[in-house]
Parts: structure tokens; sequence; C-alpha cells
């Protein structure tokens, strides 16, 4: 039984809820957040190919590859020949990531128009991630935020650990939002706040927003990246979506993981994801057929299964 044949879940808004948002906007990491983390080199024509299908799927933000050294992740070492080899698809966003003032240099040579950088919430995952301190992040980042901004770029800073992180335990609220304002001063013009290793509740997930929220940052500013290694990811998600969130993070099958966090699984499933959303009555204009086609092909690809259970569900 395929995805036409069973159909999406009837679409349901309680009269109780009324502060869902009416679209969500999905921010499909799988082509870069789930790729480096495979330990296999995934050929440039399957990445392309992974990319056109996701264009076809309906994903309106598609983030593509990332302009790190191939020592720090040999997965995206084809960078420049996947962002030379990409049919982009009107009005679809293809955002890389950049580490740094060269990573910046090859996005303007290959005229991108959209670049996120990987912050750190703690000083543990900054110094094992970056090789830089809490502080001297901020100092890397900056030039780079400005001096994509100075080229048309828009901006999107990921910030990594932001509810827990694996050796220094909890990490308060206040320092999440101080690293977070911090990044958003200097000019990124959206936040994703990650909970690289999945242990966030819905409980912490509103703590940390309301603290966003009385530090005078709006729920358009921010998004979510949620991953499921406790299962909390479409739970999460729901809780940040009661909050005014409106653009939510995800891996289609269920793909990534972190490789500077040997405990984060995979991220949230964009399956998983539209499968709520659709049943919310929410939009997000994503072909749940067309995906899952995507994810069982990957997957085939990869040599493993899907984790997400709506593809095992649906790809029957």
């Amino acid at each position: 039984m395929g995805v036409r044949a069973l159909g999406l879940p009837e679409a349901t808004r309680s009269p109780n809820t009324p502060e869902l948002p009416e679209q969500v906007t999905i921010w499909e990491v799988g082509p870069r957040d789930g790729l480096q983390n495979e330990s296999g080199v995934i050929p440039s024509a399957v990445k392309l190919e992974f990319l056109n299908r996701l264009n076809a799927a309906g994903l309106p933000v598609i983030e593509t590859t990332s302009f790190v050294h191939p020592d720090w992740v040999p997965q995206l070492a084809d960078a420049g020949e996947v962002i030379n080899g990409l049919s982009p698809k009107p009005g679809v966003r293809y955002p890389v990531l950049v580490p740094n003032q060269r990573g910046l240099d090859r996005a303007r040579e290959a005229a991108v128009s959209d670049i996120a950088i990987f912050a750190s919430a703690t000083e543990s995952f900054a110094q094992r991630n970056l090789n830089r301190s809490f502080e001297e992040q901020f100092e890397m980042f900056r030039p780079v935020v400005r001096g994509a901004a100075s080229s048309g770029m828009r901006v999107r800073g990921y910030l990594s650990m932001v509810f827990g992180d694996p050796w220094q335990g909890a990490v308060p609220v206040e320092q999440v939002v101080d690293a977070g304002k911090r990044l958003l001063g200097m000019g990124c013009d959206q936040l994703s706040l990650g909970d690289t290793i999945g242990v966030a509740t819905p409980g912490q997930v509103e703590s940390v927003l309301r603290g966003f929220y009385e530090a005078d940052i709006t729920a358009d500013r921010l998004a979510v990246h949620f991953h499921d290694t406790y299962g909390q990811a479409l739970a999460n998600t729901y809780a940040a979506l009661r909050l005014g969130i409106s653009t939510v993070d995800a891996s289609a099958g269920g793909l990534g993981g972190c490789p500077y966090a040997g405990s984060a699984t995979g991220n949230l499933a964009t399956e998983d994801l539209v499968w709520m959303l659709s049943g919310l009555g929410i939009e997000h204009g994503v072909d749940l057929e067309l995906l899952v086609d995507t994810s069982t092909w990957m997957a085939e690809r990869l040599g493993k299964p899907s984790p997400s259970p709506v593809v095992k569900a649906l790809a029957r």
C-alpha cells in the first residue's frame, strides 16, 4: 500500500489551540546535515539526484552542502561540484553552511545567496566543533556575517547544544538566550535553536522560547532543529508550534546526526513532520508521496532503511 492509496491524515484543528501557525516553512537539511554524518562518501551524482527529487517534492528551502575543509567533513568535499551541478527551482532557497572567512569566499565564488554559520551555546562544544572558545567563536563569525550581508546574502545562525551538552550537562536558558542574541545582533537574519543530542522535552522547549520572547526576540526570527534520540522530536516541534514558531528544520528520511556529538541520532524526519502538519491542517507545500519515494530511494543507495516511522509505514 503506497502513500496515494493510504492518503493523508484528516486535517483537524482544535478550537482550543488557535495559536498554531497557518503555514510552516520546512527547512530541509538532509543533503547537508544528513549526508555529512554518513560513514561513506556519497557520489556527487547521487547527491544531485537527491536534490532534484527534493525539488520535485516541493521543499521550499533545501540546505545543499557545506563549504568546510574536506579534512573536517570528507562527505561534503565535493561542495563546489554539487553547487555547480544544481538545477535550481524558481522560488526555492539553497543555503550552504560556511565555517569561516574561507568558506564565505567560496560561497561568493559560487554565487550563493544564502549561507549559514554554526555556533555553540556551550564552551565544550565550541572547543570540539570549532576549535575556538565560546567567546572566540563570535569574533570568528562576526566578519563572516558582516561580509555576507554586504554581499546581499541572507544569513542563518545555527545555535547548537541549546537543550543539553554531553560534556557539560544542562545549559542555562540565560546562557542560550545571550548567545542567540549575540548572533542575531551581529546580523543573522534567523536563529535556529538546535537540540544537537536530542535530549529536549516540550517543557524545556517552552522555557527556552519564552526566554527569547522575554528578551524581545520574536518568533519570526527563530527556528527549531530537533534530533530524535529519545523519540521527542515531534512532541518538541508541536510545543514550538504552539508558541508561534513557523520554521522547522527536518531531514528527509530522518538522515543525520552530528559528527562531533557521538550520542546524537537522526534528525526529525521530514516525512514525520509533514504527516503531523497535514493532520493539524497546517500548510507546508510538500508532496508526501514524492518525499517518501525520495527517502526510500536514498535509503537503497545508503544500504540501510530509513528510521522514519512514516517512511516505514507508507513505503510498504
